[in-house]
């Protein structure tokens, strides 16, 4: 009896190893240190630096999130304009983009929307050839949406699309701008045959967080009135006059805080798959050219977009963290495909010698 005793002991410990075996076999890569997530968020504003946003009292919801979750005190733009940050964020570079002409603008071209074409030095393609984060994602077998607020129609590549009762006929009262979408700047999105599932409105952000049927990564992109950037225009309401700073950095705030709680409602965020929503920046205000992590201070574009703000709220990640490494939207996106489990990472967020480093603690890694 003993010895059957030993027997049985024997072959349940070695079950058990063999189980554990296989259990690590089957466990995704971390890279670098950072945990691997079903579901990444990333909400942008526009144009407005960190101390304008964290030191002030028009923003208490981006605050009390700041406070709660991640905050990356020390994050910056690469360039202005918006367009390029955009790309940046998506494609690891600018791609000499240092206005916010439209996605089909070339050097030379005379298209009367390509106004920097014909005065520009070092007029860059504004249409990307090479991979982006959306190429990885479908590599890797993973999903992507771009929810764009006020997009005419899903998969459209309109330049603008304005709201009938605010047009005046000028790209001054746009509620939508090809130039804060990011992806349509990629040469690959705009021949894709499924454009229309990747490039939506936010009638489907709605349906998909009522549904529950989210995708890993999302790029979730408010009009410009609610993303802080504001309208010039008779008819555009006082909190969204371009010159309203107050007005426009109080409704953005509403909008950030109604995005982030119904993020938080679904079951995603409430299950034990870790889960994040980065509320980010694209540039400064002002024309203010700090920076950091491969970014090139004398070069026509990338050359820094200022202080910016960016939080970091994870289901399962650190709580009351303040995080002053230097990040910018490299750091973002490396620690984006880390995230994934993608080990490839594209141009600059490749660039660990120039100070691109993954957000890792910001992501409960170690």
């Amino acid at each position: 009896m003993v010895l059957w005793r030993g027997w049985f002991s024997g072959a349940v410990l070695a079950g058990s190893m063999a189980l554990a075996a296989c259990a690590a076999a089957a466990a995704p890569p971390v890279l670098e240190g950072v945990p691997r997530f079903a579901h990444i968020f990333v909400i942008v504003e526009e144009n407005k630096d960190f101390d304008q946003i964290l030191g002030g009292v028009d923003a208490p919801n981006i605050a009390r999130l700041a406070k709660a979750y991640g905050n990356a005190t020390r994050f910056f733009g690469e360039v202005h304009p918006s367009e390029g940050n955009y790309v940046a964020l998506l494609g690891g570079d600018t791609n000499g983009i240092h206005d916010d002409d439209p996605w089909y603008c070339k050097p030379g071209t005379t298209e009367p929307t390509c106004a920097g074409a014909g005065k520009e030095a070092n007029y860059g393609d504004h249409t990307v050839y090479g991979p982006g984060l959306s190429d990885q994602l479908l590599t890797a077998g993973l999903t992507w949406k771009a929810y764009l607020e006020n997009l005419p129609a899903p998969g459209s590549l309109a330049f603008i699309a304005s709201d009938p009762s605010l047009d005046d006929g000028t790209t001054k009262t746009a509620l939508y701008a090809a130039k804060h979408a990011g992806f349509v700047n990629f040469a690959s999105v705009q021949s894709d045959p499924h454009r229309e599932d990747h490039l939506v409105g936010f009638d489907r952000l709605e349906a998909d967080l009522k549904s529950g049927h989210l995708p890993r990564f999302a790029l979730i992109v408010p009009n410009q009135c609610n993303e802080m950037h504001g309208l010039v225009g008779s008819r555009v309401p006082p909190d969204c006059v371009a010159s309203n700073k107050p007005g426009l950095i109080r409704r953005g705030d509403a909008e950030i805080g109604r995005l982030v709680a119904e993020l938080q409602a679904t079951g995603a965020w409430k299950g034990r798959d870790n889960v994040a929503i980065i509320l980010t920046f694209d540039e400064g205000a002002g024309g203010e050219r700090s920076g950091c992590c491969a970014v090139t201070p004398d070069a026509p574009s990338n050359f820094g977009g200022g202080h910016i703000p960016t939080i970091v709220i994870t289901n399962h990640g650190p709580r009351g963290l303040a995080d002053d490494t230097p990040y910018n939207h490299y750091s973002l996106l490396r620690t984006i495909e880390d995230a994934f489990g993608i080990g490839e990472h594209l141009r600059h967020a490749a660039d660990t010698d120039k100070g691109v480093v993954p957000m890792t603690r910001l992501f409960g890694g170690s």
